[in-house]
C-alpha cells in the first residue's frame, strides 16, 4: 500500500531558505559541494514517499538567479573510461549530459574542472573537446601527501598551482558524475584563491543522507547504508557535534574521519574555522519535512530488502558480493526485517510453484497483487504486465489483447533474423505490439492508458529478468526485485 510520508512543498521552501542563509553567512559567496544525484534521485523518492525525484533541481531553480554550476571530473576517471552504474555511460560523456540537463532546466553552467591532471592524453582530448563546444575548462593538479601535508596544500605550491575558477554568482554549486571526482578539493582550492584575492568565501555541503536529525538506526538511515555497501559507508554519531553541543547528530564515517584535516585547512586559510563538526557543514533539512514517520520507516525497510535482492542477483551473475550480502543481512537484522516482509515475494513464489513456470507478481499502490507466468508466447514479466493492465482497465482476464497471429511473426523475426534464442516477448515488445493494436482495437487503447497507474508499484520475479524487462519496469515506476536464479542452467545468459 503506497502512502505519502514526505512534504515535498515544505522541503522546497525550507531547503532554498537554508541555502540562502548560508550564502548570507559568508558574505554573499558560497561554494556548495553537492553530493548524490541532482537529477532523478529515485532512492530518496523510494525511502521518503512524496519526495519528488527532481526535488533538488526544483529547489535549485528557485535560486537560479544566484546559482552557477561548476562540474568536476577526475582525469584518472577519464583515462580509465569509468562508467556510471546507473546509466551505463562514461564519466566524460556524463559531464556532457549533465551540462545539457542543467541548461534545459534554465540553470547556468559556468565551467568544467578536470582534477588530478598530470598530462593524461585522454583528459587533454576531453579538454579540447569541451573547449570546441565553447565550455570553459580549468585544470587542478595532484598535490603530494594530500590531504595530510597541510602547509604544502595551503600554499602557492599546493592549491596555488590550481587554476582559479572565475565565477560570477553568489552560489557556486560544485557537482560531479560520481564519488571521487574531487568536489571537496575543488571547493577548498577556491576558498584559498578567493582568500588570496581578499574574499572570505564560504563552504557548505549538501548530502541528503544520512539524515542528521533522525536516529542512528532509523530505517531511512539504514537504507542509506544499504545503498552504499560498495563504498563501505557506515553511519555513526558525530563525535565532534556531541563534544561541541552535547547533542546527537548522525553523519557517516568518511566525513567524520576527514573532518580534523578539513578543519585544519579551514584554519590555515582563514585563521579560524566556522565549523565545530562535520554536521555543521551540512545544509540539508530533509528530516524536518517528514510528515509521516511510520510511512517512511516502512518504505525504507522495503528499500533495504530490495537492495538485498539486488546484491544477491549481482553475486549470482558476477560473483564477489559476499561481503555486501553479509552487510545487508546485518542491516536487515538491525531493522528487524526479513525477505518475508516483502509481500510480492511469497505471491510470486506461490504462483511459480503452482504453475511450474517462472512467475512475476505485481503489487499495485492499493495493495492488490496480480501475477503472471511464463507462457510459450510471453515472458513472465510481460504476462504479469498485461494481466495488471487488464485488471486496471476492468477487462476480463481471459480477453486476448494481442492476437497470437500478431505475436508469431515477432517471434519469427527474433529467432530467424535477429539471433535471439528466446522466442517469448519481453515487456517492451508487448507494449509496442499493444500500441499497434490501438489503431483498430479501442480496448487496447484503454489498457495502455492505465500505464501511469503503475508508478510506485512493487514487483518480484522468481528468476533473474532480462535487462530489457528490468529497464522497462523501472521506467514505468515499478520497483522490481528478482530471486537470484536463472530459468535455465546455461553458463551464459543474454537478453
Amino acid at each position: 500500500m503506497y502512502r505519502i510520508g514526505f512534504d515535498n512543498e515544505k522541503y522546497l521552501k525550507m531547503q532554498s531558505e537554508r541555502i540562502n542563509e548560508r550564502i548570507n553567512q559568508f558574505g554573499n559567496k558560497l561554494y556548495l559541494e553537492f553530493g548524490g544525484k541532482l537529477f532523478d534521485d529515485f532512492h530518496a523518492s523510494r525511502v521518503l514517499p512524496g519526495f519528488a525525484p527532481d526535488s533538488k533541481i526544483l529547489m535549485l531553480k528557485q535560486l537560479a538567479d544566484k546559482a552557477e554550476i561548476v562540474l568536476v571530473i577526475n582525469a584518472t576517471d577519464i583515462e580509465k573510461n569509468r562508467i556510471r552504474g546507473d546509466n551505463g555511460i562514461t564519466y566524460d560523456e556524463d559531464i556532457l549530459r549533465l551540462i545539457d540537463e542543467f541548461r534545459n532546466e534554465g540553470l547556468y553552467v559556468g565551467s568544467v574542472v578536470i582534477t588530478q591532471f598530470s598530462g593524461q592524453e585522454a583528459a587533454s582530448r576531453f579538454k579540447r573537446r569541451l573547449e570546441q563546444l565553447e565550455m570553459t575548462v580549468y585544470l587542478h593538479y595532484p598535490i603530494a601527501d594530500y590531504p595530510t601535508n597541510i602547509p604544502l596544500i595551503v600554499s602557492d605550491d599546493g592549491f596555488g598551482k590550481n587554476d582559479y575558477i572565475h565565477t560570477t554568482r553568489p552560489l557556486v554549486v560544485v557537482n560531479a558524475p560520481g564519488a571521487g571526482s574531487g568536489k571537496m578539493a575543488t571547493c577548498l582550492s577556491q576558498l584559498y584563491h578567493e582568500f588570496k584575492r581578499g574574499v572570505k568565501a564560504g563552504y557548505a555541503k549538501f548530502e541528503t543522507f544520512p539524515v542528521w536529525n533522525l536516529p542512528l538506526r532509523h530505517p531511512v538511515n539504514l537504507a542509506y547504508e544499504a545503498a552504499t555497501t560498495d563504498l563501505n559507508d557506515i553511519n555513526l554519531i558525530d563525535p565532534f557535534h556531541m563534544e561541541a553541543y552535547n547533542s546527537t547528530a548522525i553523519n557517516y564515517n568518511r566525513d567524520v574521519e576527514g573532518f580534523p584535516i578539513l578543519n585544519a585547512i579551514f584554519k590555515e586559510i582563514w585563521g579560524d574555522s566556522p565549523y565545530k563538526s562535520p554536521t555543521d557543514m551540512g545544509v540539508n533539512i530533509v528530516g524536518y519535512c517528514i510528515s509521516n514517520d511510520e510511512v517512511c520507516q516502512y518504505a525504507a525497510n522495503q528499500e533495504i530488502i530490495r537492495r538485498y535482492y539486488r546484491v544477491l542477483c549481482e553475486d549470482r551473475t558476477y560473483g564477489g558480493a559476499r561481503f555486501d550480502i553479509q552487510k545487508l543481512e546485518l542491516l536487515m537484522n538491525t531493522a528487524g526485517i526479513s525477505k518475508q516482509n516483502r509481500s510480492v515475494v511469497s505471491h510470486a513464489l506461490a504462483k511459480s510453484e503452482i504453475s511450474g513456470s517462472p512467475s512475476v507478481a505485481i503489487e499495485l499502490t492499493d495493495g492488490t497483487i496480480i501475477t503472471g507466468k511464463t507462457t510459450p508466447l510471453l515472458g513472465a514479466a510481460a504476462a504479469a504486465l498485461l494481466n495488471v493492465l487488464k485488471y486496471l482497465a476492468g477487462i476480463h482476464h481471459d480477453v486476448k489483447l494481442i492476437s497470437p497471429i500478431m505475436i508469431e511473426p515477432i517471434q519469427k523475426l527474433k529467432i530467424g533474423f535477429l539471433g535471439n534464442n528466446n522466442p517469448r516477448l519481453h515487456t517492451d515488445e508487448v507494449l509496442i505490439a499493444l500500441s499497434i493494436c490501438t489503431a483498430t482495437n479501442p480496448i487496447a487503447e484503454l489498457v495502455l492508458e492505465q500505464l501511469p497507474k503503475l508508478k510506485n508499484s512493487e514487483a518480484h520475479s522468481t528468476v533473474i529478468l532480462s535487462q530489457v524487462d528490468i529497464n522497462i519496469l523501472k521506467k514505468l515506476g515499478i520497483n522490481i526485485t528478482c530471486e537470484p536464479t536463472y530459468n535455465n542452467k546455461n553458463l551464459y545468459h543474454k537478453n
